[in-house]
């Protein structure tokens, strides 16, 4: 399973990896899936133990996400 946030904003991508390592989580931006449907070209990958204190993160930074999952064979 492949855990991805999509954003809007080519911005929001970037502060959304700054602000996961700045909090010590692991996070990679990575091209966006075409069935993500984003608006963006870019998303964000990462840990899904690390989902709820990422979100958490985000959430308080005021980053507009929003959450893809797939299975890695799609």
């Amino acid at each position: 399973m492949i855990h991805l946030l999509t954003f809007n904003t080519t911005h929001h991508a970037l502060l959304a990896e700054q602000v996961a390592h700045e909090c010590g989580l692991s996070a990679e931006v990575t091209p966006a899936p075409p069935q993500s449907g984003a608006k963006c070209d870019l998303a964000v990958e990462y840990l899904p133990e690390e989902e709820d204190a990422l979100l958490a993160a985000l959430r308080a930074a005021g980053v507009e996400f929003r959450i893809f999952r797939a299975d890695a064979a799609t």
